[in-house]
């Protein structure tokens, strides 16, 4: 399936870019990853280092302080581990099963990375490493960026119960809920708000709110989304296919063979990229510098994710 999303993809239209700091950060997150306990066994130690969080992180935020980097890469590193844990660990096969695990990460997010708070005793080492992120982009002193985060990961986990009950009952979404719900799902919006943190500038808030910029977010959002879906279908497909793929969720509301629901979803993933590079012009021929750092930000995340995506072990 990779052959077959890098000739039916068309490529972004952005500078491929990477951080000079990628083999650092890839070192000393990997170093975080054992500290925490996060990974487990050695299967699962070898299973997230060949996912190349650093990497990814590294083209998305090619710019940032290397303890921006570091967040970052932490951050998507701690995604891959809650991620393989509900797909393909079983934690993620009911809600029931995953609620009390939740409802500790939840008791985490709720205390805003305050260091005089203590961790929930009972939340295991992935509450204790969420804590430790959520502490660190608090000292960066951005409260309306950390607000920001606190929020989008408890979207993130709370849309998780409900990719748990669709696999319970072995429902497939419609493509227009699973394209809203992916948003959520995909773990992007935390990771475009950890990488606005690494940069020194922002926009405005009127400028954050207003409807060009919510919609240029939403579409980077969806663009991220559905490449990694089409990239990662061919692993996801198995015997009982994942329903959470944006292929799939075609395939089961038209009907379409697999083919053509690949195509269809290919389509869709490039006239998004058509538009958003029209919208993201037309914005950067009147943005100042916040505007351009979050631009640049979208842009770098893009392409970061296609690049990313050809080589990486993790869709093997």
């Amino acid at each position: 399936m990779r052959d077959f999303a890098l000739s039916a993809l068309h490529e972004p239209p952005f500078p491929s870019r990477c951080h000079p700091a990628v083999d650092l950060a890839a070192v000393q997150s990997d170093a975080w990853v054992r500290a925490f306990g996060l990974a487990g066994d050695q299967a699962g130690h070898r299973r997230l280092a060949g996912a190349r969080a650093a990497e990814l992180a590294a083209r998305a935020c090619p710019e940032a302080s290397p303890s921006g980097l570091r967040l970052l890469t932490d951050l998507i590193n701690w995604l891959f581990v809650v991620d393989d844990a509900c797909d393909d660990d079983g934690l993620g096969a009911a809600p029931t099963l995953l609620a009390p695990t939740l409802a500790g990460l939840l008791a985490v997010l709720d205390r805003h990375g305050d260091p005089e708070v203590p961790v929930p005793p009972d939340g295991g080492p992935v509450a204790v490493a969420l804590h430790d992120l959520i502490r660190r982009a608090r000292d960066r002193n951005r409260p309306a960026h950390l607000l920001r985060l606190v929020s989008q990961l408890r979207e993130y986990l709370l849309a998780l119960l409900w990719e748990a009950a669709n696999r319970e009952r072995r429902r497939v979404p419609g493509v227009a809920e699973y394209v809203q719900m992916r948003r959520h799902t995909g773990g992007v919006r935390p990771s475009f708000t950890v990488t606005d943190l690494a940069r020194p500038s922002a926009p405005r808030a009127e400028q954050r709110v207003a409807s060009a910029l919510t919609v240029l977010d939403a579409l980077a959002t969806d663009l991220v989304c559905w490449c990694n879906d089409l990239f990662s279908y061919g692993k996801e497909r198995g015997t009982v296919p994942e329903a959470h793929n944006l292929i799939t969720t075609i395939a089961g509301e038209t009907g379409q063979d697999e083919s053509a629901a690949l195509h269809a979803a290919a389509n869709r993933f490039n006239k998004a990229l058509a538009t958003y590079a029209e919208r993201d012009a037309a914005l950067s021929a009147v943005a100042d510098e916040g505007m351009r750092a979050f631009l640049d930000t979208r842009r770098d995340w893009i392409r970061a994710t296609y690049d990313w995506s050809r080589a990486a072990g993790r869709y093997a």
